[in-house]
């Protein structure tokens, strides 16, 4: 039960909350899962969204403060160079440039 005064306690936290990121969580596997089962899958497994997003989930995993704010700098363009094409900018909600050589 949250307290009427005063800062939620985790055991309030993860009362409130379960389900919510429980459903996160199967929508994410779910989505792993249909890639691995479409074809073209190591195709897709090579772009850099979906090994960002691994590597996100792999942060949200093994790391043990901080998770929020690695997990956006893993999927921000962090660039300070100015776009060179503006008239098709499109958002792809991870850095290509971030996924090194060998990733």
């Amino acid at each position: 039960m949250v307290q009427e005064n005063g800062p939620m306690q985790a055991k309030e936290a993860l009362e409130k909350y379960f389900l919510d990121n429980r459903a996160r969580m199967l929508e994410i596997a779910s989505f792993l899962d249909r890639i691995d089962r479409y074809s073209g899958s190591s195709e897709a497994k090579e772009d850099f969204r979906y090994k960002s997003l691994v590597d996100a989930l792999k942060i949200i995993v093994e790391t043990e403060n901080d998770r929020t704010k690695y997990v956006q700098l893993r999927l921000s363009d962090l660039s300070d160079k100015p776009v060179e094409n503006i008239i098709d900018p499109k958002a792809y909600g991870a850095w290509k440039e971030s996924i090194s050589e060998g990733d």
